[in-house]
């Protein structure tokens, strides 16, 4: 080996040799692997830091990876984490199908908080629009004060909504529930403050740094089974406000509103009469992801309803104790 110009090492033939790392250097993690270890991170420092964590789980998919990511931080022991799942009662049957077989497969432990227990017993209201989602306020926080949760773990993105991308990975609440922008704290070096006075909890998010691009490359590497709902499928539908909304208790469709027959499916899910699908022929995995990187629109503003109420819909919802 010679020494070129300015000193720059070069091989026998001539050409600049590569360099080769710089000793005591880590090398850098694929793009996923780098995802899963930091998540793995908060979770792993949320067991150590916590006395009752819960994780926040539906049956969609972020809630699903971040069960996966929570299972895989453990194994082969037993996760130490229970499960809390908020039902509005107008939730996919196909969802809630898919929630209860996970918890099954591994013998999980299942809080069902009911926003129909608060509505029969007199604790809320039905909306007029029929809607759900923004009620689910207050059985969350009556499961975290029954349960004397000091840290819920969601699966809350940055790149879902603009008000998300406030968030911390320990997110501060207080003793309401409702989160303050001016309170949340710094987070350098990936080091996390989970110091909260008596009643007060903590949300965290292992998934603040992915995408849904990310979220989907992560399901297709590591084989995660998701609702059906999220792949292309035949589904009675009716038009509202530029959404395809599904049919049902709930109070859809309205007079005048047409349902028709198509082929959709689901970018995230929630309550259904605020939940569109999109028209869609995405049926496997590898179709998904070629669809989400040409899609111009985020996710809830494709097909999220409640998120249209007004530009701060979803931060008005967050000082009030929403996730």
């Amino acid at each position: 080996m010679t020494a070129g110009p300015a000193g720059v090492a070069r091989n026998s033939s001539g050409s600049p040799k590569a360099p080769g790392p710089r000793p005591g250097r880590v090398p850098a993690l694929p793009y996923l692997d780098a995802l899963e270890s930091e998540a793995v991170h908060v979770i792993r420092e949320v067991a150590g830091e916590f006395e009752r964590p819960v994780i926040l789980f539906s049956g969609g998919k972020d809630s699903t990876v971040m069960l996966h990511l929570a299972l895989k931080a453990f194994a082969p022991a037993r996760m130490p984490f229970g499960l809390l799942h908020v039902d509005t009662g107008h939730n996919f049957p196909e969802v809630l199908d898919y929630r209860d077989a996970t918890v099954a497969r591994y013998a999980l432990r299942l809080t069902v908080a009911r926003v129909q227990d608060y509505i029969d017993d007199g604790r809320l209201r039905e909306r007029p629009d029929g809607t759900r989602n923004p009620l689910q306020t207050v059985p969350l926080l009556g499961a975290i004060a029954e349960g004397r949760h000091d840290a819920v773990l969601g699966g809350g993105r940055r790149d879902e909504e603009k008000a998300r991308a406030k968030e911390r990975v320990f997110s501060l609440r207080n003793e309401f529930g409702a989160w303050d922008p001016r309170r949340q704290r710094p987070e350098l070096w990936q080091l996390y403050n989970g110091r909260h006075a008596p009643g007060e909890h903590v949300r965290v998010f292992p998934l603040s740094n992915w995408t849904e691009l990310d979220l989907w490359q992560y399901v297709a590497r590591e084989k995660i089974e998701l609702p059906e709902i999220y792949y292309a499928h035949e589904r009675d539908v009716f038009e509202r406000d530029g959404m395809w909304l599904t049919a049902g208790d709930w109070g859809g469709p309205g007079e005048g509103e047409k349902v028709e027959r198509r082929t959709v499916r689901y970018r995230t899910v929630g309550d259904m009469s605020c939940t569109g699908a999109v028209d869609s022929d995405a049926g496997t995995v590898e179709a998904v992801i070629a669809e989400i990187t040409a899609s111009r629109l985020t996710e809830r503003g494709a097909s999220r309803a409640d998120d249209r109420l007004s530009e701060a819909a979803m931060e008005d919802r967050k000082r009030e104790g929403y996730f």
